[in-house]
């Protein structure tokens, strides 16, 4: 069952969901739209590599914009913290981004019960998009849960990408052996 904005506007008083900064007038029927931190990552390889460290560089987008190119893999991060201790939040794309060929992850929208942190986008174009620090990004929106589980994302020992900071989280694929 997916919440509407009364029960996360309920939630968010009870403390089982926390988004910081929430605007309110950025909580839709049934998600929260987030919006896009000024920072990105980029690869440098040609070639990623699954089982290793991949170096990256990072790129402060400017207030006048950025545009981003097909065929390049760009990790962002979302402005707001959120917390979901009671639920499962899952990212989607903005209907009039996804009009523009603008993915904003390429299938890791999936959160856990527990995660806490800002989230990393996968950001991808079709065809050359130009966007901008604080736009509206990606829309959450939560799944109710049919028990709480053992033991919730921030808990788990080998849970590689809790309390993320609120610049991208580069791949640490290279950590599961």
């Amino acid at each position: 069952m997916i919440l509407t904005d009364k029960t996360i506007i309920d939630e968010i008083a009870a403390g089982n969901i926390v988004i910081e900064p929430l605007i309110e007038a950025n909580i839709g029927t049934n998600s929260v739209d987030l919006t896009l931190s000024n920072t990105l990552l980029m690869y440098t390889d040609q070639v990623l590599d699954v089982r290793k460290k991949n170096p990256y560089v990072p790129f402060i987008i400017p207030e006048e914009g950025m545009i981003l190119q097909p065929n390049i893999l760009y990790l962002a991060s979302t402005v707001e913290y959120t917390e979901t201790l009671r639920h499962v939040p899952l990212l989607h794309g903005k209907s009039s981004l996804a009009r523009l060929g603008l993915y904003i992850h390429v299938c890791a929208g999936f959160g856990d019960v527990g995660f806490r942190g800002h989230w990393t986008l996968e950001l991808a174009v079709i065809q050359p998009v130009k966007i901008y620090p604080g736009m509206k990004i990606a829309q959450i929106c939560y799944h109710d849960i049919s028990e709480m589980p053992y033991t919730d994302y921030a808990n788990k020992a080998d849970a590689k990408y809790k309390d993320q900071g609120k610049d991208p989280v580069a791949s640490k694929n290279y950590l599961n052996r």
